[in-house]
């Protein structure tokens, strides 16, 4: 083997293919297989910084429910409008800058996202470009046009809330939590304790989702090849209508199990709600909280569930990402081997 080569062998679908790995400039490496590993070689420094923007916004989450509460209670026993003033411009300066911040970090992460975009695209087209035209199938140019004007796409996207986003909800979950324990124990393990089952369902509902995802994209890949076949075969147009009947299967199973966990973690949310205004009612007619708490307690929980439904998005879009950053660089490496690049 040349001097700078290495091989390695790749095992697809039962065919052995060894491809002589060439050692490329900086600017043209081989994709990892992880998509955090990417992320982190091309985005370190800019994910850093991401990081420590939402860590701010999610300190700063807490400040608007104790506003909230003191308003309240100010109206309903101080009588002292005054200080309501002063309060609600405080709150008002805490919702600019932290809305002010929030519109900063997604911008930020948006350019970093078409940053990521931008780079799986060349890198592609690099390989492309450096093919000889009559060595590319058919069904190599139908994945190679996949990759490039759609795949990529939502990978670039995850690119710019790969470590940021996870952060920021998980930020604001453990501030709110706090806040409620703080404010009134048994509220707050009630609120809990109907928000654990979601903790069961939605794991497995998310691995149905990406097993589906992984399937429609391989699917989508048939089709984007059987277009591009140059000659007529028999049966090309039966298969196609299998295959586009087998995305719309997959489509379908997507969307009832998406839409399936939503409808179990609206009525989680629901059910919180009822209980903040039963334990809270009841402490509230005992004298052992005021009605700004339980004002605070209802806000705090839809703080609550809207990061957990954020996080649960998250770890769904990580999940199908992972899969198709995977059949990407599987798919790169079939294009070296066929090409010998």
């Amino acid at each position: 083997m040349a001097s700078g080569e290495s091989a390695r062998t790749l095992q697809d679908e039962g065919n052995v293919c060894p491809i002589p790995l060439v050692i490329r400039s900086a600017a043209e490496p081989a994709l990892p297989q992880n998509i955090f590993r990417y992320i982190w070689t091309t985005s370190a420094m800019h994910q850093v910084a991401l990081s420590l923007a939402t860590g701010v916004i999610a300190l700063l989450e807490f400040v608007p429910l104790e506003l909230q509460r003191r308003i309240v209670n100010d109206v309903v026993k101080g009588r002292n409008f005054r200080f309501v003033i002063v309060l609600c411009t405080v709150y008002l300066a805490v919702i600019l800058a932290q809305g002010g911040i929030k519109l900063v970090v997604n911008i930020y992460r948006a350019w970093v996202g078409e940053r990521a975009t931008r780079d799986l695209r060349r890198r592609i087209r690099t390989l492309i470009a450096s093919s000889p035209q009559s060595s590319r199938s058919s069904q190599a140019s139908g994945v190679e046009i996949s990759m490039i004007v759609a795949e990529v796409e939502p990978l670039g996207a995850f690119a710019g809330a790969a470590i940021a986003e996870p952060l920021l909800q998980a930020g604001i979950l453990v501030t709110v939590i706090a806040y409620l324990i703080h404010l009134e124990f048994w509220i707050a393990v009630a609120a809990i304790v109907i928000f654990t089952p979601q903790i069961v369902f939605v794991p497995w509902m998310q691995w149905a989702i990406n097993r589906s995802t992984a399937s429609r994209v391989s699917v989508l890949r048939a089709v984007s090849a059987e277009v591009l076949e140059p000659n007529e075969r028999s049966g090309r147009i039966e298969s196609m209508d299998t295959h586009i009947d087998r995305v719309f299967e997959l489509n379908m199973k997507i969307f009832k199990l998406k839409f399936s966990m939503n409808f179990l973690m609206n009525l989680c949310s629901h059910l919180q709600i009822i209980a903040a205004l039963l334990v809270g009612g009841w402490f509230v007619l005992t004298d052992r909280l005021a009605i700004g708490g339980v004002v605070a307690f209802i806000s705090a929980i839809a703080r609550l569930n809207n990061p957990w439904g954020d996080l649960v998005n998250y770890f769904r879009d990580m999940n199908s990402a992972q899969v198709k950053f995977r059949l990407v660089a599987h798919a790169v490496d079939r294009l070296r081997c066929q090409y010998g690049a």
